[in-house]
């Protein structure tokens, strides 16, 4: 029997109630329908497994204790629907028994409420229905009730699989976080501790004990910020020497800016370059003589006339980089002999050049606001004048 017989049984139910019949046999019948349907349900259920299981391995044998399974379903399925036969039956004759009520008299609006009370509270009342010691009923009911856990359990974790792994993600950043701040607090612990025995030692200690470590202490950051200047200074020449000098080269023979063109060589400078900032191709190198003249009058004439012949090629190389060298070094005496005074740390160029270009595209020098031909350092520690 289908679930939809059941839901028929308490139709004809309640239009039986409705012409009139009593509430309290229209509620005996309701609660046995409901009992016999849940247990209906949990077989065919069952069943329908079976029969599926039955087709996957119909090739297969079955054996003793499957047709001993299948017999005790078949007695409790053939149970139950003589029990909802019987009671079929007894709504039948219900139904067919004359009207206690009048034509036309209606029913109250609370009656099938009163009888579904009625029902529920004789099926609470009642001894509830047992299968049989050999039923399999009882083991139905508990596998499907295991198999919906299961599903509803897999579902569960199918959804809060991305919010797991999130949590996972913050409890590394917690974690991580956690351990910078013991180790900030491992550091400034131990700063604590060496303030406090400093300050311990010092009580013990006179003033002019106390003028002479800072002395000492000074004259140590003075020798160590000579040190690191004189590093800084020789990196910046070798870079100079190996990086800058030959891109400032080819700025001042016409070709691309600084920083335009990284792979120059002193082929290209000999070439020179065209209008659009290009190596020229395929020209002749020119004379010694001429190229030397070109030198003298964009950097000036040598100190010393030694050291021609093998050399030439490197000349526009050398002199760029020379005059890079000699503005920067001028750059920071002048800077630090005018003793935060920024008009007087200004220095004179007799002309524009690449090399000063380069230092205020980097930021590194300015020209005077009213004068192109005064440049300074910028002073990092204040800001950039307008």
């Amino acid at each position: 029997m289908q679930v939809a017989s059941i839901e028929a049984v308490y139709c004809r139910v309640t239009i039986s109630t409705s012409q009139g019949q009593s509430n309290q046999r229209g509620a005996s019948a309701f609660t046995t329908v409901i009992v016999a349907s849940v247990l209906v349900d949990a077989l065919y259920w069952d069943l329908d497994k079976t029969t599926m299981a039955g087709s996957t391995h119909e090739a297969s044998q079955i054996n003793d204790h499957d047709v001993f399974y299948a017999r005790n379903l078949e007695q409790t399925l053939q149970e139950l629907q003589d029990i909802v036969k019987e009671h079929e039956n007894a709504l039948n004759k219900l139904r067919a028994s004359p009207s206690m009520t009048r034509e036309g008299q209606s029913l109250p609006a609370t009656a099938p409420f009163d009888i579904m009370k009625t029902a529920y509270d004789e099926l609470a009342s009642s001894t509830p229905y047992l299968p049989f010691p050999d039923s399999v009923l009882p083991a139905l009911v508990a596998l499907r009730r295991t198999h919906k856990t299961v599903e509803e359990t897999k579902e569960y974790l199918s959804t809060h699989n991305e919010s797991v792994q999130d949590t996972k993600k913050k409890l590394q950043l917690a974690k991580a976080d956690f351990s910078n701040q013991q180790a900030l607090a491992h550091s400034l612990r131990g700063r604590i501790q060496s303030l406090q025995d400093g300050l311990e030692t010092r009580m013990d200690m006179g003033p002019e004990d106390i003028a002479r470590e800072k002395v000492s202490e000074l004259k140590q950051k003075k020798k160590a910020y000579e040190k690191e200047t004189s590093r800084l200074l020789k990196s910046l020449r070798k870079f100079i020497d190996n990086h800058l000098a030959g891109m400032l080269a080819a700025e001042e023979l016409g070709g691309p800016v600084v920083g335009d063109m990284m792979d120059i060589d002193e082929q290209d400078l000999v070439a020179g370059f065209n209008s659009q900032g290009r190596v020229k191709i395929g020209k002749a190198k020119p004379e010694g003589d001429k190229r030397q003249r070109r030198i003298d009058e964009i950097w000036g004439p040598r100190e010393s006339e030694e050291g021609r012949g093998e050399r030439h090629d490197r000349d526009e190389i050398t002199a760029a980089a020379r005059e890079m060298r000699d503005l920067t070094e001028e750059l920071l005496n002048s800077l630090s002999q005018s003793e935060g005074d920024s008009s007087a740390a200004y220095v004179h160029l007799p002309k524009e050049s690449a090399a000063a270009r380069f230092l205020v595209r980097a930021k590194v020098a300015q020209f005077h606001p009213k004068d192109s031909s005064r440049l300074r350092l910028i002073d990092f520690g204040k800001e950039l004048d307008d």
